[in-house]
């Protein structure tokens, strides 16, 4: 089991930064595809960026491509996205999901995530 914990939402004004932190427990990341999703009301939940275990493999949803930077320190357990720029369409619940891979394949499909923190509330004000 890997339990999954989200940090660093909060409230920015548009074209303000913020920086999503997402500790790891229960087993090492390595081996874990890491992705980040995000969900607004009445919306579906939506593929926002993705990392392989070594770090080295990337890739973004079309919203943030630009924007959003993914990465992953291994030793710390913890996975992050630097949000910059931010819209008011960026508002949002984010989610840190982890997919058990033997392949490494970039999943963009939240069904292909095996484990899923509680999420962060992100506001971004015009």
């Amino acid at each position: 089991q890997v339990q999954l914990v989200e940090s660093g939402g909060g409230l920015v004004q548009a074209g303000g930064s913020l920086r999503l932190s997402c500790a790891a427990s229960g087993r090492p990341l390595s081996n874990l595809v890491m992705g980040w999703f995000r969900q607004a009301p009445g919306k579906e939940r939506e593929f926002v960026a993705a990392v392989s275990w070594s770090g080295s493999s990337l890739t973004y949803g079309d919203s943030v491509k630009g924007r959003f930077t993914i990465s992953r320190d291994n030793a710390k357990n913890t996975v992050y996205l630097q949000m910059n720029s931010l819209k008011p369409e960026d508002t949002a619940v984010y989610y840190c999901a982890a997919r058990r891979t033997v392949t490494g394949y970039l999943a963009r499909g939240p069904k292909e995530y095996d484990y899923w923190g509680q999420g962060t509330q992100v506001t971004v004000s015009s």
